[in-house]
Parts: structure tokens; sequence; C-alpha cells
């Protein structure tokens, strides 16, 4: 039984779930299995599971962390039909690890073409107005810094170093949009923060800002120790950009 709840709540901490989230499901199945006395301790790198009736224990370490909140959102999903008895717990289990092994959802053009309306969008509304090179520069830079961002974390697996390759990137081609078009008018500064958006680490922020408040004064600071490391990752890739302006 034990299996169920740890692989329910190694997705949701793996995927970018608070603490408080999964424990709370966690508790829920065990409970809704016949196991209300069930002990549950997460942190950010393991999860727990007791039932002190039967003297037994087990433990699954997390080795990595991503986000994905459609997982979070189909193991809710499945915690609630388990708890109305729409499906049983080997179907849960199951269905459990279909969920574990998906693919991503999007391929990494929609990703890039995100990417890009966020940074534009963004710019924007920093700026009230854009000009047609605005625009252009704060695609590229948006799309380009993504696209350095995705694929050195996927093949490096290097949270930090593919965020501050993906800022670098991005200084870069606002440094060049800015030495190109020699116009008065170009926001270099909006169309930084625009780009460096789909790399900011707003989840784990307000992550560790719910962790801290519930209690959880462990996994609240760590997280917030990991968002504050990639804050100054990004900020250090723009900044080394900046002395050329």
């Amino acid at each position: 039984m034990m299996q169920t709840p740890l692989l329910a709540g190694a997705i949701l901490l793996e995927n970018g779930a608070e603490i408080a989230r999964v424990e709370d499901t966690m508790h829920r199945i065990a409970n809704n299995a016949g196991y209300p006395d069930a002990q549950v301790f997460v942190l950010l790198t393991g999860i727990t599971v007791s039932l002190p009736e039967s003297g037994a224990s087990q433990v699954r370490a997390i080795h990595q962390r991503g986000m994905d909140l459609e997982k979070v959102d189909q193991v809710n999903t499945l915690s609630r039909a388990f708890a109305t008895k729409s499906i049983d717990l080997p179907t849960f289990a199951d269905k459990l690890h279909q969920v574990n092994h998906a693919v991503p959802t999007f391929p990494f053009s929609w990703l890039v073409v995100a990417a890009l309306v966020v940074s534009v969008t963004l710019m924007i509304a920093f700026t009230g107005h854009a000009t047609p090179a605005d625009l252009i520069t704060c695609s590229l830079a948006g799309m380009g810094g993504f696209a350095v961002f995705y694929w050195v974390n996927r093949f490096a697996q290097i949270r930090f170093l593919s965020e501050f390759l993906g800022a670098l990137l991005i200084g870069l081609l606002t440094l060049i949009g800015f030495y190109l078009t020699h116009n008065t008018a170009y926001h270099a500064d909006a169309i930084i923060i625009g780009a460096v958006m789909p790399l900011v680490p707003g989840v784990a922020i307000t992550n560790a800002v719910r962790d801290t408040m519930t209690g959880n004064l462990l996994s609240g600071p760590a997280r917030a120790i990991e968002a504050i490391l990639s804050a100054c990752a990004i900020g250090l890739g723009i900044a080394l950009t900046s002395f050329f302006y």
C-alpha cells in the first residue's frame, strides 16, 4: 500500500507542488486506503511513509525537480477519484505509473512560441508601446534564451548553468540590437525584462513562501535558496553584457 502514496507524493514533489499539498494528498490516499494513522514526512530531497500499526516504513529519494503542473493536476484528479471509490487501489497505482512516465504534453516548438508571447507581452506592458526594433529583438531574445535554457537543462541537467547561459544569450541579442538600431527609442531594459521572464523561477518563489508559512521550515528556506540562486544565475548572465552598453 505504501508504494502508491509514495509514488503520488514523488510525482507531485518532482513537478512543482508545494510540501503542504504533497503531505495532504498522501494522507488522504492512506486514509482512503484504510490507514488513517499513517505518518508522512516530506522534504525536498526525500519522502518517508510509516504505518505505526504494522511497524513498516519506506523512503523514496527525490533526485530531480522540475515544473509540470499538468502532472500535479492529474495526480490530484486520480486522488479524488480514489476517494470517491471510482477506482480501486491497484488501478490508482497503475494510472500513477502512467502519469509518471508520460512524455511532456507540449512539444518544444510550442514552448518556444509561448516564451515569445510572454516576452513580448511583458515588454509592451513595461514600455506602454514598442518600436519594430523592440518587438523583433525581444522576440528573438525570448525565444533564443528559452531555447538555450531548455536544451542545456535537458542534456547537461545543470539548472543554474542553463539559466545563466539563457540569460547571457538574451543580453547578447539585446546588445546586438542596440548597436544595429542606433535608435534613441530602443528600450533595452524593457526588452531584457520581458525576455528573461520565461526563465524566472516564479513558482519556486511562491512555493518557498507557502511552505514557510505552513510551517515547513526546512523545505521553505531550501526552496527560497534555490530560487535565489536561479535569480543570481540569471542576473549574472545579464550583468556580463551590461558593461558593453
